[in-house]
């Protein structure tokens, strides 16, 4: 059969990752606007004695890095979307993204700890009015990025699904809730300390606040990791393709494997025993739309 002829039954793998999502350009906007607001809060936190402070502006240099690291992950995506390499497209990078953020959210939350500590037992004098204005600015920055990044898309298509199941744009969202929530305890911390005396709070509220970021990222770096290590769907998902394709009474899926390749979107290996066995692409056709199996390898079995 020649190469003009063969040319209607391949489709490429591309799956839309070669378009620009929503998430990139404001990944972008709240880069910029994260890293200027660490600058400030390190150097406040240094210059008025403040941990909460200045564990909050570190915790934005990571976040800054990690964020860094998604806006690069869109951009290496989208450029190498066409890329044959790639067997099932470059949708695993979004979560390799994510991964890495994650980790790099939990190395922070244990600096955290460890610097905080530090502080209970060697406490230092605090310029509470100072702090506290740097604070309550750092708390703005964190509430409006988050909105930003959580925002409804204007993707066409199945925006709203690859938004829900996009590693990298949670990765971010995470991070900058994770400082919204740093400095929402350092606010606590100084207001206890100026008008209370409790300045002990300021470190201690660093360690409460690591122990939050922590568990945020453990559970992205367990959705993350089940993307890239190709882990089974989920059941409902399992049983939607199975009773799609096993209607007919003739027709039994025997061994079915359907798993994530990308922000909303699977590939499925499906095997099916049937008295009437029909060609592959009447089984594919039986799938779901909604359920985004965008590439499926089908075996059809006469039952002897």
């Amino acid at each position: 059969m020649h190469t003009k002829e063969t040319g209607k039954w391949r489709h490429d793998h591309v799956f839309d990752q070669d378009r620009k999502r929503a998430g990139e350009k404001r990944t972008l906007i709240v880069v910029v606007m994260t890293a200027v607001m660490m600058v400030i809060e390190i150097a406040a936190g240094l210059a008025y004695g403040s941990m909460a402070l200045l564990a909050d502006g570190l915790h934005m240099a990571s976040h800054t890095a990690a964020l860094g690291i998604a806006l690069v992950a869109y951009i290496v995506s989208r450029r190498l979307a066409a890329d044959h390499r790639f067997a099932f497209g470059v949708g695993k990078i979004n979560s390799l993204a994510g991964f890495a953020s994650a980790v790099l959210l939990l190395g922070f939350a244990v600096a955290m700890v460890t610097e905080s500590v530090d502080r209970l037992i060697n406490p230092l004098a605090i310029a509470f009015d100072q702090a506290l204005i740097v604070a309550v600015v750092g708390l703005i920055v964190n509430g409006v990025s988050a909105w930003i990044l959580m925002s409804t898309p204007h993707d066409h298509g199945h925006g709203h699904a690859h938004e829900h199941h996009d590693h990298n744009l949670r990765a971010a969202y995470l991070h900058v809730l994770a400082d919204a929530l740093t400095s929402v305890l350092a606010i606590v911390a100084l207001l206890a300390g100026k008008y209370f005396g409790a300045g002990w709070l300021d470190p201690m509220m660093g360690i409460v606040g690591a122990c939050l970021v922590a568990r945020w990222s453990l559970g992205l770096i367990r959705e993350s990791s089940r993307v890239l290590l190709d882990h089974q769907a989920d059941e409902h998902r399992l049983a939607d393709v199975r009773e799609s394709i096993e209607r007919p009474a003739s027709d039994r899926v025997t061994d079915l494997h359907l798993w994530c390749i990308g922000p909303g979107i699977y590939a499925a290996e499906i095997a099916v025993v049937s008295d009437d066995p029909k060609a592959p692409r009447y089984y594919k056709s039986l799938i779901p739309p909604g359920l985004n199996v965008v590439h499926a390898t089908v075996e059809v079995q006469r039952c002897e």
